[in-house]
């Protein structure tokens, strides 16, 4: 995330709250009730956010962990396509032998 898309989540959030606050008022709510209200509506919209963040990264699910699995699928592809065929009959060979002797 770059710094201006910070600072315009930022004022983002700032503005939301301003005009939740407005919004409560035109209900019918005092200054002070409508002040806490929006307080509340901004801190749950935060802890909401806040756990799917973390979710997302006891899960990871966070896009540098898929980034990087999406790299090391390619690398070990390319890695495969270069191979030889009896290069590649040889790996396998010994991968069925490794099977053989774990069974």
């Amino acid at each position: 995330m770059r710094r201006i898309d910070a600072i315009g989540i930022g004022f983002g959030v700032f503005v939301a709250g301003g005009i939740a606050y407005l919004g409560l008022q035109q209900v019918g709510l005092d200054s002070q009730k409508a002040g806490i209200w929006s307080q509340v509506l901004l801190i749950s919209g935060l802890l909401g956010w806040l756990a799917t963040y973390v979710f997302r990264a006891v899960g990871q699910k966070m896009t540098y962990h898929q980034q990087r699995e999406d790299y090391e699928q390619a690398f070990f592809q390319k890695r495969l396509d270069e191979l030889t065929p009896e290069e590649l009959a040889k790996i396998q060979a010994e991968i069925e032998q490794e099977k053989q002797t774990q069974v």
